[in-house]
Protein backbone atom coordinates (compact mmCIF):
# COMPACT_ATOMS: atom_id res chain seq x y z
CA UNK A 1 0.00 0.00 0.00
CA UNK A 2 2.93 2.20 0.42
CA UNK A 3 3.00 3.16 -4.00
CA UNK A 4 -0.82 5.06 -2.87
CA UNK A 5 0.29 6.80 0.17
CA UNK A 6 2.19 9.53 -1.92
CA UNK A 7 -0.17 13.23 -0.79
CA UNK A 8 2.23 14.90 -3.55
CA UNK A 9 0.56 12.66 -6.17
CA UNK A 10 -2.77 12.04 -5.06
CA UNK A 11 -4.35 12.86 -1.72
CA UNK A 12 -7.80 11.29 -3.22
CA UNK A 13 -10.48 11.43 -1.07
CA UNK A 14 -11.09 8.35 -2.84
CA UNK A 15 -7.81 6.41 -1.38
CA UNK A 16 -7.71 5.76 2.32
CA UNK A 17 -5.01 4.23 4.15
CA UNK A 18 -6.63 4.69 7.33
CA UNK A 19 -6.88 1.16 8.96
CA UNK A 20 -10.23 0.15 9.71
CA UNK A 21 -11.44 -2.23 11.49
CA UNK A 22 -14.10 -4.27 9.22
CA UNK A 23 -14.70 -7.48 8.02
CA UNK A 24 -12.94 -7.76 4.55
CA UNK A 25 -13.54 -10.24 1.29
CA UNK A 26 -10.84 -12.80 1.18
CA UNK A 27 -9.78 -14.70 -2.19
CA UNK A 28 -12.96 -17.22 -2.26
CA UNK A 29 -15.67 -14.84 -1.18
CA UNK A 30 -13.99 -12.57 -4.10
CA UNK A 31 -13.96 -14.69 -6.31
CA UNK A 32 -17.33 -15.86 -6.10
CA UNK A 33 -18.37 -11.84 -5.94
CA UNK A 34 -16.88 -11.80 -9.36
CA UNK A 35 -18.50 -14.92 -10.92
CA UNK A 36 -22.07 -13.06 -9.85
CA UNK A 37 -20.71 -9.46 -10.92
CA UNK A 38 -19.36 -11.65 -14.64
CA UNK A 39 -21.52 -14.40 -14.86
CA UNK A 40 -24.17 -15.73 -12.68
CA UNK A 41 -23.71 -19.15 -14.05
CA UNK A 42 -25.05 -20.94 -17.31
CA UNK A 43 -28.32 -19.29 -17.09
CA UNK A 44 -28.38 -16.68 -19.78
CA UNK A 45 -26.31 -18.89 -22.07
CA UNK A 46 -28.73 -20.34 -24.25
CA UNK A 47 -28.81 -17.92 -27.32
CA UNK A 48 -25.34 -18.26 -27.82
CA UNK A 49 -25.91 -22.08 -29.24
CA UNK A 50 -29.75 -21.08 -30.30
CA UNK A 51 -28.06 -18.38 -32.39
CA UNK A 52 -24.34 -19.99 -33.45
CA UNK A 53 -25.47 -23.51 -32.80
CA UNK A 54 -22.91 -25.62 -31.43
CA UNK A 55 -20.01 -26.12 -33.05
CA UNK A 56 -19.60 -21.90 -32.87
CA UNK A 57 -21.70 -21.62 -30.06
CA UNK A 58 -19.02 -23.43 -27.96
CA UNK A 59 -16.02 -21.96 -29.99
CA UNK A 60 -17.16 -18.63 -28.82
CA UNK A 61 -17.43 -19.65 -25.41
CA UNK A 62 -13.98 -20.78 -25.58
CA UNK A 63 -12.04 -17.81 -27.11
CA UNK A 64 -13.44 -15.07 -26.01
CA UNK A 65 -12.22 -15.77 -22.28
CA UNK A 66 -8.87 -16.20 -24.58
CA UNK A 67 -9.38 -12.66 -26.55
CA UNK A 68 -11.82 -10.85 -24.15
CA UNK A 69 -11.85 -12.05 -20.35
CA UNK A 70 -7.80 -13.02 -19.82
CA UNK A 71 -6.77 -8.96 -21.30
CA UNK A 72 -9.05 -7.51 -19.02
CA UNK A 73 -8.35 -9.49 -16.16
CA UNK A 74 -4.48 -9.12 -16.63
CA UNK A 75 -5.25 -5.44 -17.01
CA UNK A 76 -7.59 -5.41 -13.88
CA UNK A 77 -4.97 -7.43 -11.72
CA UNK A 78 -1.90 -5.04 -12.56
CA UNK A 79 -4.22 -1.70 -12.03
CA UNK A 80 -6.28 -3.27 -8.78
CA UNK A 81 -2.46 -4.79 -7.77
CA UNK A 82 -1.07 -0.95 -7.84
CA UNK A 83 -3.66 1.50 -6.96
CA UNK A 84 -6.57 -0.73 -4.31
CA UNK A 85 -8.42 2.29 -4.30
CA UNK A 86 -12.56 2.93 -3.12
CA UNK A 87 -14.10 3.41 -6.59
CA UNK A 88 -11.76 0.97 -8.43
CA UNK A 89 -11.54 1.75 -12.33
CA UNK A 90 -13.07 5.37 -11.53
CA UNK A 91 -9.81 6.07 -9.11
CA UNK A 92 -7.15 4.36 -11.95
CA UNK A 93 -8.92 6.42 -14.46
CA UNK A 94 -8.67 9.67 -12.43
CA UNK A 95 -4.76 9.37 -11.20
CA UNK A 96 -4.09 8.49 -14.88
CA UNK A 97 -6.15 10.70 -16.94
CA UNK A 98 -7.57 13.70 -14.71
CA UNK A 99 -10.69 14.87 -13.37
CA UNK A 100 -12.48 15.01 -16.80
CA UNK A 101 -12.36 11.22 -17.80
CA UNK A 102 -12.78 9.69 -14.32
CA UNK A 103 -15.43 11.22 -14.10
CA UNK A 104 -16.77 10.29 -17.62
CA UNK A 105 -15.23 6.45 -16.53
CA UNK A 106 -17.88 6.62 -13.43
CA UNK A 107 -20.91 8.25 -15.49
CA UNK A 108 -20.71 5.47 -18.32
CA UNK A 109 -20.16 2.47 -15.34
CA UNK A 110 -23.48 3.68 -13.60
CA UNK A 111 -25.34 4.87 -16.59
CA UNK A 112 -24.31 1.15 -18.39
CA UNK A 113 -25.56 -0.51 -14.93
CA UNK A 114 -28.78 0.87 -15.24
CA UNK A 115 -29.78 -0.98 -18.21
CA UNK A 116 -27.88 -4.08 -16.98
CA UNK A 117 -29.18 -3.95 -13.39
CA UNK A 118 -32.85 -3.80 -15.15
CA UNK A 119 -32.09 -7.65 -16.41
CA UNK A 120 -31.88 -9.37 -13.46
CA UNK A 121 -35.29 -9.08 -11.35
CA UNK A 122 -36.53 -9.93 -15.15
CA UNK A 123 -35.10 -13.20 -14.97
CA UNK A 124 -35.66 -13.72 -11.33
CA UNK A 125 -39.25 -13.26 -12.46
CA UNK A 126 -39.14 -15.22 -15.49
CA UNK A 127 -37.86 -18.75 -13.29
CA UNK A 128 -40.38 -17.52 -10.92
CA UNK A 129 -43.33 -17.96 -13.26
CA UNK A 130 -42.26 -21.42 -13.80
CA UNK A 131 -42.80 -22.48 -10.14
CA UNK A 132 -45.90 -20.52 -9.86
CA UNK A 133 -48.24 -19.08 -12.61
CA UNK A 134 -49.36 -16.42 -9.94
CA UNK A 135 -46.64 -14.20 -10.56
CA UNK A 136 -47.29 -14.52 -14.62
CA UNK A 137 -49.32 -11.00 -14.32
CA UNK A 138 -47.58 -7.30 -14.67
CA UNK A 139 -48.07 -6.29 -11.15
CA UNK A 140 -47.16 -9.73 -9.59
CA UNK A 141 -44.11 -9.81 -11.55
CA UNK A 142 -43.54 -5.67 -10.65
CA UNK A 143 -43.69 -7.20 -7.13
CA UNK A 144 -41.80 -10.17 -7.23
CA UNK A 145 -39.01 -7.63 -9.10
CA UNK A 146 -39.02 -5.03 -6.29
CA UNK A 147 -38.57 -7.87 -3.64
CA UNK A 148 -35.56 -8.60 -5.61
CA UNK A 149 -34.23 -5.20 -5.19
CA UNK A 150 -35.51 -4.44 -2.17
CA UNK A 151 -33.67 -7.77 -0.47
CA UNK A 152 -30.47 -7.19 -2.26
CA UNK A 153 -30.03 -3.55 -0.94
CA UNK A 154 -30.63 -4.05 2.50
CA UNK A 155 -28.12 -7.57 2.37
CA UNK A 156 -25.67 -4.72 0.78
CA UNK A 157 -26.13 -2.43 3.93
CA UNK A 158 -25.42 -5.03 6.29
CA UNK A 159 -21.44 -5.10 5.05
CA UNK A 160 -19.39 -6.54 2.41
CA UNK A 161 -19.21 -9.67 4.25
CA UNK A 162 -22.47 -10.83 3.92
CA UNK A 163 -22.55 -10.14 0.22
CA UNK A 164 -19.03 -12.40 -0.61
CA UNK A 165 -20.66 -15.25 2.25
CA UNK A 166 -23.94 -14.84 0.50
CA UNK A 167 -22.34 -15.10 -3.58
CA UNK A 168 -20.11 -18.31 -1.59
CA UNK A 169 -23.68 -20.45 -0.62
CA UNK A 170 -25.63 -19.30 -3.68
CA UNK A 171 -22.56 -20.01 -6.39
CA UNK A 172 -22.62 -23.68 -4.91
CA UNK A 173 -26.53 -24.25 -4.75
CA UNK A 174 -26.73 -22.68 -8.49
CA UNK A 175 -24.06 -24.91 -10.02
CA UNK A 176 -25.10 -28.07 -8.57
CA UNK A 177 -27.80 -28.66 -11.11
CA UNK A 178 -25.60 -28.25 -13.99
CA UNK A 179 -23.26 -30.10 -12.29
CA UNK A 180 -26.13 -33.17 -12.36
CA UNK A 181 -26.38 -32.43 -16.20
CA UNK A 182 -22.87 -32.83 -17.23
CA UNK A 183 -22.45 -36.12 -14.84
CA UNK A 184 -26.12 -37.57 -16.03
CA UNK A 185 -25.26 -36.84 -19.92
CA UNK A 186 -22.82 -39.57 -20.88
CA UNK A 187 -25.33 -42.46 -19.89
CA UNK A 188 -27.50 -40.14 -22.40
CA UNK A 189 -25.16 -39.86 -24.89
CA UNK A 190 -27.30 -39.99 -28.56
CA UNK A 191 -30.91 -40.49 -26.49
CA UNK A 192 -32.28 -37.63 -27.93
CA UNK A 193 -31.27 -37.18 -31.81
CA UNK A 194 -33.31 -37.05 -34.05
CA UNK A 195 -36.28 -35.77 -31.67
CA UNK A 196 -37.33 -33.01 -33.63
CA UNK A 197 -37.02 -31.77 -37.59
CA UNK A 198 -33.42 -29.65 -36.38
CA UNK A 199 -30.26 -31.00 -36.65
CA UNK A 200 -28.18 -31.12 -34.04
CA UNK A 201 -25.86 -28.45 -34.99
CA UNK A 202 -28.32 -26.11 -36.57
CA UNK A 203 -28.16 -22.22 -36.08
CA UNK A 204 -31.54 -20.52 -35.75
CA UNK A 205 -32.24 -17.02 -34.09
CA UNK A 206 -29.44 -14.35 -33.82
CA UNK A 207 -26.60 -15.34 -36.17
CA UNK A 208 -23.17 -15.87 -35.62
CA UNK A 209 -22.99 -11.97 -34.61
CA UNK A 210 -25.75 -12.27 -32.33
CA UNK A 211 -24.55 -15.16 -30.71
CA UNK A 212 -20.70 -13.44 -29.93
CA UNK A 213 -22.53 -10.16 -28.84
CA UNK A 214 -24.89 -12.57 -26.14
CA UNK A 215 -21.51 -14.21 -24.99
CA UNK A 216 -19.20 -11.08 -24.97
CA UNK A 217 -22.40 -9.71 -22.06
CA UNK A 218 -21.84 -13.05 -20.51
CA UNK A 219 -18.09 -12.49 -20.48
CA UNK A 220 -18.12 -8.65 -19.02
CA UNK A 221 -18.15 -6.82 -15.54
CA UNK A 222 -14.52 -8.06 -14.87
CA UNK A 223 -13.50 -4.52 -13.35
CA UNK A 224 -16.61 -4.27 -11.18
CA UNK A 225 -14.96 -6.38 -8.10
CA UNK A 226 -12.22 -2.88 -8.43
CA UNK A 227 -15.20 -0.71 -6.76
CA UNK A 228 -14.32 -2.34 -3.14
CA UNK A 229 -10.72 -3.04 -3.09
CA UNK A 230 -10.37 -0.92 0.28
CA UNK A 231 -13.01 -3.91 1.60
CA UNK A 232 -11.01 -6.31 0.00
CA UNK A 233 -8.43 -8.47 2.20
CA UNK A 234 -4.49 -8.38 0.47
CA UNK A 235 -5.76 -6.34 -2.19
CA UNK A 236 -2.35 -6.50 -4.58
CA UNK A 237 -2.22 -9.96 -3.56
CA UNK A 238 -5.83 -11.05 -3.67
CA UNK A 239 -7.30 -9.38 -6.88
CA UNK A 240 -4.90 -10.77 -10.00
CA UNK A 241 -5.30 -14.73 -8.17
CA UNK A 242 -8.90 -13.92 -8.30
CA UNK A 243 -9.48 -12.32 -11.23
CA UNK A 244 -7.67 -15.18 -13.08
CA UNK A 245 -9.55 -18.47 -11.07
CA UNK A 246 -12.66 -16.09 -11.92
CA UNK A 247 -12.05 -16.51 -16.14
CA UNK A 248 -11.35 -20.11 -15.34
CA UNK A 249 -14.43 -20.84 -13.30
CA UNK A 250 -17.05 -19.13 -15.66
CA UNK A 251 -15.38 -20.52 -18.57
CA UNK A 252 -15.88 -24.02 -17.58
CA UNK A 253 -19.32 -23.25 -16.05
CA UNK A 254 -20.34 -22.53 -19.90
CA UNK A 255 -18.44 -24.51 -21.78
CA UNK A 256 -19.03 -28.09 -19.96
CA UNK A 257 -23.15 -28.38 -19.90
CA UNK A 258 -23.38 -27.44 -23.34
CA UNK A 259 -20.69 -29.88 -24.27
CA UNK A 260 -22.83 -32.49 -22.45
CA UNK A 261 -26.19 -31.51 -23.72
CA UNK A 262 -24.60 -31.54 -27.36
CA UNK A 263 -23.21 -35.32 -27.06
CA UNK A 264 -26.95 -36.14 -26.20
CA UNK A 265 -28.31 -35.32 -29.02
CA UNK A 266 -30.74 -32.32 -28.38
CA UNK A 267 -30.99 -29.87 -31.11
CA UNK A 268 -29.64 -26.61 -30.95
CA UNK A 269 -33.17 -25.65 -32.06
CA UNK A 270 -34.26 -26.11 -28.21
CA UNK A 271 -32.43 -23.04 -26.61
CA UNK A 272 -34.76 -20.94 -28.57
CA UNK A 273 -37.57 -21.97 -26.38
CA UNK A 274 -38.76 -19.94 -22.52
CA UNK A 275 -37.08 -21.67 -20.23
CA UNK A 276 -34.53 -23.48 -22.40
CA UNK A 277 -32.36 -24.93 -19.96
CA UNK A 278 -35.16 -26.00 -17.82
CA UNK A 279 -36.50 -28.19 -20.41
CA UNK A 280 -33.47 -30.07 -21.50
CA UNK A 281 -32.83 -30.81 -17.67
CA UNK A 282 -36.38 -31.88 -17.70
CA UNK A 283 -35.17 -34.05 -20.71
CA UNK A 284 -32.07 -35.49 -19.33
CA UNK A 285 -32.90 -36.19 -15.80
CA UNK A 286 -36.48 -38.01 -16.49
CA UNK A 287 -39.18 -38.21 -14.11
CA UNK A 288 -38.82 -39.42 -10.80
CA UNK A 289 -42.58 -40.59 -9.49
CA UNK A 290 -43.78 -38.60 -12.46
CA UNK A 291 -41.91 -35.54 -11.29
CA UNK A 292 -39.15 -33.47 -13.31
CA UNK A 293 -36.93 -33.09 -10.57
CA UNK A 294 -34.21 -31.94 -12.39
CA UNK A 295 -36.30 -29.44 -14.30
CA UNK A 296 -37.10 -28.30 -10.98
CA UNK A 297 -33.85 -27.88 -9.59
CA UNK A 298 -33.15 -25.54 -12.76
CA UNK A 299 -35.79 -23.24 -12.52
CA UNK A 300 -34.02 -22.98 -8.31
CA UNK A 301 -31.19 -22.26 -9.62
CA UNK A 302 -32.24 -19.78 -12.24
CA UNK A 303 -33.66 -18.05 -9.35
CA UNK A 304 -30.68 -17.86 -7.27
CA UNK A 305 -28.22 -17.13 -9.93
CA UNK A 306 -30.22 -13.70 -11.01
CA UNK A 307 -30.82 -13.11 -7.32
CA UNK A 308 -26.78 -13.51 -6.70
CA UNK A 309 -25.70 -11.56 -9.82
CA UNK A 310 -27.83 -8.28 -8.89
CA UNK A 311 -26.90 -8.78 -5.31
CA UNK A 312 -23.06 -8.56 -6.36
CA UNK A 313 -23.40 -5.71 -8.55
CA UNK A 314 -25.38 -3.70 -6.15
CA UNK A 315 -21.90 -4.19 -3.92
CA UNK A 316 -19.75 -2.64 -6.81
CA UNK A 317 -21.82 0.21 -8.46
CA UNK A 318 -22.82 1.47 -4.96
CA UNK A 319 -19.05 2.23 -4.35
CA UNK A 320 -19.03 4.73 -7.16
CA UNK A 321 -20.96 7.49 -6.16
CA UNK A 322 -19.28 6.98 -2.78
CA UNK A 323 -15.68 7.61 -4.07
CA UNK A 324 -16.94 9.96 -6.23
CA UNK A 325 -18.80 12.00 -3.18
CA UNK A 326 -15.84 12.02 -1.77
CA UNK A 327 -13.55 13.62 -4.53
CA UNK A 328 -15.95 16.43 -5.11
CA UNK A 329 -17.95 14.56 -8.38
CA UNK A 330 -20.87 14.45 -6.45
CA UNK A 331 -22.91 15.88 -3.65
CA UNK A 332 -21.16 15.20 -0.59
CA UNK A 333 -24.86 13.60 0.91
CA UNK A 334 -23.39 10.42 -1.24
CA UNK A 335 -20.08 9.36 1.27
CA UNK A 336 -22.85 9.24 3.86
CA UNK A 337 -22.12 5.23 5.47
CA UNK A 338 -22.93 3.09 8.34
CA UNK A 339 -20.72 3.43 11.36
CA UNK A 340 -21.07 -0.44 11.98
CA UNK A 341 -20.49 -1.87 8.47
CA UNK A 342 -19.32 1.11 6.58
CA UNK A 343 -21.65 0.67 3.83
CA UNK A 344 -22.69 3.85 2.05
CA UNK A 345 -26.07 3.19 2.83
CA UNK A 346 -27.54 6.14 1.32
CA UNK A 347 -25.44 5.34 -2.36
CA UNK A 348 -27.32 1.76 -2.34
CA UNK A 349 -30.51 3.25 -1.62
CA UNK A 350 -30.80 5.36 -4.52
CA UNK A 351 -29.17 3.38 -6.99
CA UNK A 352 -31.91 0.53 -6.00
CA UNK A 353 -34.37 3.38 -6.52
CA UNK A 354 -33.06 4.10 -10.38
CA UNK A 355 -32.79 0.42 -10.99
CA UNK A 356 -36.42 -0.35 -9.71
CA UNK A 357 -37.78 1.80 -12.29
CA UNK A 358 -36.04 0.53 -15.43
CA UNK A 359 -37.59 -3.31 -14.55
CA UNK A 360 -39.37 -4.38 -17.72
CA UNK A 361 -37.08 -3.29 -20.30
CA UNK A 362 -36.41 -5.52 -23.47
CA UNK A 363 -33.66 -7.71 -22.93
CA UNK A 364 -31.73 -7.11 -26.95
CA UNK A 365 -31.93 -3.95 -26.16
CA UNK A 366 -30.45 -3.18 -22.75
CA UNK A 367 -27.65 -6.35 -23.75
CA UNK A 368 -26.91 -3.98 -27.01
CA UNK A 369 -26.92 -0.98 -25.09
CA UNK A 370 -25.06 -2.02 -21.37
CA UNK A 371 -22.02 -3.36 -23.75
CA UNK A 372 -21.77 -0.19 -26.12
CA UNK A 373 -21.50 1.92 -22.47
CA UNK A 374 -19.57 -0.66 -20.40
CA UNK A 375 -17.13 -1.02 -23.56
CA UNK A 376 -16.33 2.74 -23.30
CA UNK A 377 -15.66 2.66 -20.06
CA UNK A 378 -13.73 -0.33 -20.54
CA UNK A 379 -11.28 1.70 -23.02
CA UNK A 380 -10.86 4.11 -20.98
CA UNK A 381 -9.04 1.58 -18.57
CA UNK A 382 -7.01 0.08 -20.92
CA UNK A 383 -5.61 3.86 -22.41
CA UNK A 384 -5.16 4.28 -18.17
CA UNK A 385 -3.22 1.40 -17.99
CA UNK A 386 -0.95 2.40 -21.03
CA UNK A 387 -0.77 6.25 -19.61
CA UNK A 388 0.41 4.65 -15.98
CA UNK A 389 2.76 2.71 -17.61
CA UNK A 390 4.79 5.84 -19.29
CA UNK A 391 4.12 8.77 -16.63
CA UNK A 392 4.55 6.30 -13.03
CA UNK A 393 6.88 3.42 -14.18
CA UNK A 394 8.16 3.53 -10.60
CA UNK A 395 4.97 2.93 -9.50
CA UNK A 396 4.52 -0.48 -7.29
CA UNK A 397 2.75 -3.45 -9.40
CA UNK A 398 1.94 -6.74 -7.85
CA UNK A 399 1.05 -7.92 -11.02
CA UNK A 400 2.09 -6.98 -14.03
CA UNK A 401 0.96 -7.50 -17.89
CA UNK A 402 3.77 -9.68 -19.40
CA UNK A 403 5.65 -8.15 -22.34
CA UNK A 404 6.65 -4.68 -20.86
CA UNK A 405 4.95 -1.45 -22.15
CA UNK A 406 4.20 -3.22 -26.32
CA UNK A 407 2.09 -6.54 -23.72
CA UNK A 408 0.12 -2.96 -22.32
CA UNK A 409 -0.58 -1.57 -25.39
CA UNK A 410 -1.67 -5.12 -27.40
CA UNK A 411 -3.66 -5.81 -24.28
CA UNK A 412 -6.21 -3.74 -25.54
CA UNK A 413 -6.41 -4.87 -28.96
CA UNK A 414 -8.77 -7.56 -29.45
CA UNK A 415 -11.27 -5.93 -26.74
CA UNK A 416 -11.27 -3.13 -28.83
CA UNK A 417 -11.74 -4.97 -31.91
CA UNK A 418 -15.15 -6.98 -30.59
CA UNK A 419 -16.94 -3.51 -29.04
CA UNK A 420 -16.26 -2.37 -32.58
CA UNK A 421 -18.77 -4.99 -33.34
CA UNK A 422 -21.26 -4.10 -30.76
CA UNK A 423 -21.04 -0.77 -32.17
CA UNK A 424 -22.07 -2.17 -35.56
CA UNK A 425 -24.83 -4.21 -34.10
CA UNK A 426 -25.93 -0.84 -32.30
CA UNK A 427 -26.99 0.71 -35.61
CA UNK A 428 -29.88 -2.31 -35.94
CA UNK A 429 -31.54 -1.33 -33.15
CA UNK A 430 -34.44 1.05 -32.89
CA UNK A 431 -34.51 2.90 -28.96
CA UNK A 432 -37.31 6.00 -28.69
CA UNK A 433 -37.59 6.36 -32.40
CA UNK A 434 -33.56 6.46 -32.94
CA UNK A 435 -30.99 4.13 -33.68
CA UNK A 436 -29.17 2.40 -30.70
CA UNK A 437 -25.84 4.08 -31.57
CA UNK A 438 -27.18 7.28 -31.88
CA UNK A 439 -29.14 7.01 -28.50
CA UNK A 440 -25.80 5.45 -26.83
CA UNK A 441 -24.17 8.82 -28.75
CA UNK A 442 -26.05 10.57 -26.60
CA UNK A 443 -26.26 9.24 -23.29
CA UNK A 444 -22.27 9.35 -23.40
CA UNK A 445 -22.64 13.46 -24.28
CA UNK A 446 -24.83 13.63 -21.42
CA UNK A 447 -21.75 12.98 -19.21
CA UNK A 448 -20.14 16.03 -20.49
CA UNK A 449 -22.71 18.11 -20.11
CA UNK A 450 -22.79 16.73 -15.74
CA UNK A 451 -18.94 17.03 -15.59
CA UNK A 452 -19.59 21.28 -16.39
CA UNK A 453 -22.69 21.09 -14.05
CA UNK A 454 -20.37 19.73 -11.16
CA UNK A 455 -17.58 22.18 -11.36
CA UNK A 456 -18.88 24.23 -8.61
CA UNK A 457 -18.72 20.59 -6.07
CA UNK A 458 -15.14 20.14 -7.11
CA UNK A 459 -14.19 23.70 -6.03
CA UNK A 460 -15.13 22.67 -2.38
CA UNK A 461 -12.58 19.76 -2.60
CA UNK A 462 -8.87 20.22 -1.93
CA UNK A 463 -7.86 17.30 -3.22
CA UNK A 464 -6.24 17.53 -7.15
CA UNK A 465 -7.23 15.35 -9.90
CA UNK A 466 -4.77 12.92 -10.55
CA UNK A 467 -0.98 12.66 -11.16
CA UNK A 468 0.81 16.65 -11.28
CA UNK A 469 1.24 15.59 -15.37
CA UNK A 470 -2.47 14.24 -15.66
CA UNK A 471 -4.57 16.77 -17.53
CA UNK A 472 -7.59 17.53 -15.40
CA UNK A 473 -10.35 18.60 -17.46
CA UNK A 474 -10.63 21.69 -15.46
Amino acid sequence: MSSLSLPAQIPSHAISTAKKKIAKLTLWPLVAATFFMVSGGTYGTEEIVHGAGYGHGILILLFLPVLWCLPTAFMIGELSSALPAEGGYYAWVRRGLGNFWGFQEAWLSLVASIFDMAIYPTLFVFYLKQMSPWFGSSSHAVMAGLFVVVTCALLNILGIRVVGITSLWLFFFLSAPFAVIVVMAPFRVGAFAGSSGHGGAEATGLGLLGGVLVAMWNYMGWDNASTIAQEVERPQRTYPRAMIAAVILVALTYVLPFLAVYFTGIPAAAFGTDGAWATIAGLIGGKIWGFEWLRLLIVIGGMMSAFGMFNALVMSYSRLPLAMARDGMLPKVFAKTSSKTHAPWLAILVCAGCWALCLGLGFRKLVTLDIMLYGASLMLEFVTLVVLRIREPELKREFKVPGGLVGAISCGIFPLLLMSLAMVESESENILGMNGLLFGSMIIAGGFVLYAATKPLRRSVIAPAATPNAVTGD
